[in-house]
């Protein structure tokens, strides 16, 4: 196809991107020389620079190349593991620079990644050598009060998100550190500390913009392409390129009872099989996240990490039994504002360490899986080792595993086994820890969650993400993205 068909393509889609004609093809410093390039299938290929220039022409926001100034501010994602250089970088303005990107990356076979809030855990929102379709810049906001709605674009932070809504008396289900991108978060499926009480972050989509591999914009609801909607809750980022999301809104007036109750690690066993006893009978609004550390100086602790968001008249009441799980060292649940809460994580996952993780869904923590657990971080740690269990249940269990693209909705926790380090020296010590580990829980996990795919996880693994919907989301994919252009995700391969 290269330029002629890139430009062909260009000027087809002017009654949905907006743009001016000149704009296409206005006259901007050249680039310099051709582009090496790589395509999704692994091929070395060069770019014309006379290509990229139209391409760049035709962006309202920028075209990053290696040279420019805000590239390598650009490439970065949370996770720093991934070091990655993208051929190039469009930073996205709005719907019409994604669908022109996604025309560009079709036109010439490029390997595509994409990037919303950043937060990627398996560091598949960047790439070397490819396209980076980096949708930051789309940060727009809108609360809809009387209807009860928030339509959100894809560069959107869950900070930010619960900022806007809560101003209005009003939230969604989002996760559980502020600085993750909604978009990811949601393609996902999403859980978080509202999610027994509310159901996940994909449950409350209502509405969705999409750019599919062929480069059309398409909206999808429960009416209007809705195999299309049911693919984009859970189904991850296979199917195209979300240019807005619209989420389902609760009144919440923002007040919650919680924070961490920590014990020493020589209580953990019985702390753990508390828990599991007491949690039969958690009501939706409590979540709670079991988790075992080790302090900077290398003390082990037990821990659990609440939040009530219920009547405050009843928070003491739900909270009560596991104050009695053994003697804490410390106790800072209590009256909080929910805001507050969602940020309690953000230091120790902050932007730019080192992660690596593997995790699965178990359908409940019975006393067999509690003391492997225990067992198992008990023989030896790093430093910022963690594993934690966050509690699924409530709202998010009583939708039918068909019903969204997200398919485990018997399970009871997810199992995280993470490790985490300052640079890239510690890398290989936290992978070797993490592996360690792994192999005593895996036998007892059902799948696990797409956002923590892994580009080293065996391809059984990514069946076992998307269950029995898999099938069906192969269908999808051969339908609107059959060559695969979007394949940097937990990958639903087409036919």
């Amino acid at each position: 196809m290269k330029r002629r068909a890139f430009c062909a393509s260009a000027i087809a889609t002017m009654g949905v991107t907006a743009l001016p004609f000149g704009r296409v093809f206005a006259a901007v410093a050249s680039i310099a020389a051709d582009i090496d390039a790589i395509t999704g299938d692994g091929k070395q290929i060069t770019l014309s620079r006379h290509d990229v220039d139209d391409f760049r022409a035709s962006l309202r926001g920028q075209l990053l190349l290696p040279d420019a100034v805000g590239y390598d501010d650009a490439r970065k994602i949370w996770n720093g593991m991934f070091d990655r250089r993208p051929a190039l970088i469009a930073r996205c303005a709005g719907a019409a620079d994604v669908i022109q990107s996604v025309n560009f990356a079709r036109a010439h076979g490029l390997l595509v990644a994409v990037r919303g809030g950043g937060h990627s855990l398996s560091g598949q929102s960047v790439c070397d050598n490819g396209l980076m379709i980096d949708l930051a810049p789309m940060r727009s906001v809108r609360v809809d009060p009387a209807r009860r709605s928030v339509r959100v674009e894809p560069g959107v932070l869950l900070g930010e998100l619960d900022r806007e809504s809560l101003a209005f008396g009003l939230v969604t289900t989002t996760g559980t550190v502020s600085h993750t991108g909604a978009a990811g978060l949601t393609l996902g499926g999403g859980f978080g500390r509202l999610s027994r009480k509310f159901g996940m972050a994909c449950d409350n989509v209502t509405a969705v913009d999409v750019v599919t591999a062929s480069g059309q914009f398409l909206q999808a609801n429960a009416t209007e392409n809705p195999d299309l909607y049911w693919g984009l809750r859970g189904g991850g980022g296979n199917f195209g390129v979300v240019t807005s999301f619209e989420y389902r809104l609760y009144p919440f007036d923002g007040r919650a009872c919680g924070g961490h109750l920590v014990f020493p690690f020589a209580q953990a066993r019985n702390v753990l099989h508390g828990f599991a006893d007491a949690w039969t009978q958690a009501p939706d609004e409590l979540w709670i996240e079991p988790f075992m550390i080790v302090t900077p100086a290398g003390e082990k602790l037990v821990g659990l990490d609440a939040c009530y968001s219920g009547s405050m008249e009843t928070a003491e009441r739900a909270l009560a039994p596991y104050r009695q799980l053994g003697k804490p060292l410390r106790d800072e649940m209590g009256p909080i504002k929910y805001t507050q809460l969602q940020t309690k994580d953000d230091e120790r996952a902050r932007f730019g360490r080192h992660y690596y993780t593997k995790s699965g869904f178990v359908k409940q923590l019975d006393g067999k899986l509690i003391d492997t657990i225990v067992d198992t971080y008990s023989e030896s740690t790093v430093p910022a080792a963690r594993i934690a269990m966050p509690a699924f249940g409530g709202a998010m269990n009583r939708v039918a595993p068909d019903a969204t693209a997200f398919w485990h909705r018997n399970a009871g926790h997810n199992v995280i086994v993470q490790a985490s380090s300052d640079d890239g020296s510690g890398d290989s010590q936290i992978m070797e820890w993490v592996k360690a580990r792994w192999p005593a829980i895996e036998p007892s996990t059902i799948g696990f969650y797409a956002n923590t795919n892994l580009s080293d996880a065996p391809t059984d693994r990514i069946l076992g993400v998307y269950g029995g919907n898999y099938d069906r989301l192969v269908a999808l994919k051969n339908k609107y993205d059959p060559t695969n252009l979007f394949r940097l995700n937990a990958n639903v391969k087409p036919a």
